[in-house]
Parts: C-alpha cells; structure tokens; sequence
C-alpha cells in the first residue's frame, strides 16, 4: 500500500512540473489586454495581469516623422501589446511652437482625448492618415475631425470634438513633458533610435531578441 502511495505521490508531483513548465513556456496571457486612459491623457494598452517591458510613445499628430514611425512600427507594436509581451504608452504631446501648426496640433489631440477607449486606437489612424500635407499649413479642421470620429466607430464623442472640450487640459497636462522632439520612443527608461523605425529591431529590442520578453 505503501508503494502505491508514493507512486501516486510522485505522479501527481510530475504532473505538477509538467504544468509549471507549461505556462512558463506559454509566456503571458493575454486574457486581461485592454486600452486604458489615464487622468493626464495618456492611453496605455497592457496586459492588466502581466509583467512587461514598457514602451513610451511620444508623438505629435501633426508630426510627419511620427506618421512615418506609425506607418512602420505601429501593427508591430499593437501584436506585441496584445501578446502582453510589451505595455504601451501613448503620449499625445504638441510639440510646436509655430503657427499653423500649434493649433493643428492642439485641435486633434484634443479629439483624441474625446473618443473612448474601443475607439481610440482607430480614431489615432484617422489623425495620422488626414496629416496636413505639406506640413505647416491649416489642417485638422474641427468638421474634419467631427467626420473622422464618425468614421471611427464613436459618434457619441461629436459634440466634444466640436467643442474643443480637452483643449486646455491637454495644454495643462502636458505642460511639463521635456522631449528634444517627436517621435520619442522610449523602453524602459532608454530612449531609442533608429531600431524604433525598424519593425525588426524595435521587436528585438522588446524581446531581448529571442522572442522571450525580459
């Protein structure tokens, strides 16, 4: 009797490592990955229940080289966000100083802060693709963005996109943001270069290069 004890003992102690080694080599769920805003405007996309490096995205919307980085980088960044290998935060920041495009920028970060969170992420690649072109005249026309949050999916936010509601705030709350420029990208706590345009190296840079977030 004895023997049979300590077999069954020493089955269930294996079973037990086998599942150990299992959810080890699954990685983080991504069961509790949601988009977050916070009291300053800033939007997170993590892994609620996870443990991740975090990756901190300053960008102007009336940026060029920032709709570029979104261009290049940015499915990459929202797979590996949603794999809860990596917390995101988004930065809305208006970084110029000159006309037009200060108040440009204002206007659609100011947008941005009305759309809910389900919508927020599409509402960012309406801002991006309607960019002024060339950089530097009147854009973001507040019947645009109104237009755009409708394409979006979130028409609850028309009257406050319309209004201009955030527009202080977002001047207020990001006031004490000290950035050389945009975009800045950084990882925990280091600003990166050009491996934040490259979909390639910004992933290795994340992962640690072999696909397991350190």
């Amino acid at each position: 009797m004895n023997k049979r004890v300590a077999a069954v003992v020493a089955a269930v102690a294996a079973l037990a490592v086998m599942a150990i080694v299992t959810l080890v080599q699954q990685g983080p769920s991504s069961e509790g990955v949601r988009l977050m805003r916070q009291a300053d405007g800033s939007m997170v996309l993590a892994d609620r229940g996870g443990r991740a490096p975090v990756l901190e995205l300053y960008e102007d919307y009336e940026c060029p080289v920032c709709k570029e980085l979104h261009a290049r980088v940015d499915a990459t960044i929202e797979r590996l966000a949603r794999e809860g290998r990596v917390k995101v935060v988004y930065h809305p920041v208006t970084i110029f100083q000159q006309e037009p495009s200060r108040s440009n920028s204002i206007r659609a970060a100011a947008a941005a802060r009305c759309v809910p969170e389900s919508s927020w992420l599409a509402f960012r690649d309406e801002l991006y693709a309607m960019q002024p072109e060339p950089h530097g005249v009147t854009g973001f026309a507040v019947e645009d963005l109104v237009a755009a949050v409708k394409k979006a999916g979130a028409p609850s936010a028309e009257s406050c996109v319309a209004s201009q509601a955030y527009a202080e705030a977002h001047l207020r709350d990001t006031a004490g943001i000290t950035i050389e420029g945009t975009p800045t990208v950084v990882l925990d706590g280091r600003v990166l270069g050009n491996e934040a345009f490259d979909p390639v190296a910004l992933e290795q840079a994340i992962t640690g290069g072999d696909g397991v977030t350190v």
